[in-house]
């Protein structure tokens, strides 16, 4: 892919990725932290959510929870240097309606891996 397409491409997930971050950055813990060539989501200093490189979403989920977005068609598992990756799946642009719950879910998963977590389990509004 040409870098100028990528670089529209990045340009458009992150009018997509940017507001529904920004509820997370009233979060106690989180905060925007280089992941790759770009910034990411974190909690604590752990990465959750960040826009890839062709305009996807990253997000961290556990392993069965992979296995199940991957089989929905909603994700493709992340391989780098050709290993795939456990917790880590990709969602393209096209299922965008979906990134809010899923960065929910990367949210609440590393919250809870993560030392001094676990407060995750409900939302700002205090709804489970």
């Amino acid at each position: 892919m040409v870098d100028t397409e990528r670089a529209r491409l990045r340009e458009q997930a992150h009018e997509i990725f940017d507001p529904i971050a920004e509820r997370f950055l009233s979060r106690d813990g989180v905060d925007i932290g280089r992941m790759f060539a770009g910034e990411g989501l974190r909690i604590r200093g752990k990465i959750f959510a960040f826009v890839g490189l062709d305009g996807d979403i990253m997000i961290k989920v556990p392993a069965p929870r992979t296995a199940e977005l991957i089989e929905a068609g909603d994700a493709e598992r992340v391989v780098m240097r050709g290993s795939p990756m456990r917790e880590w799946v990709t969602v393209p642009a096209s299922r965008s309606e979906r990134w809010g719950q899923l960065m929910e879910e990367a949210y609440v998963f590393v919250d809870e891996i993560t030392p001094g977590g676990g407060d995750a389990s409900t939302s700002e509004d205090g709804a489970r």
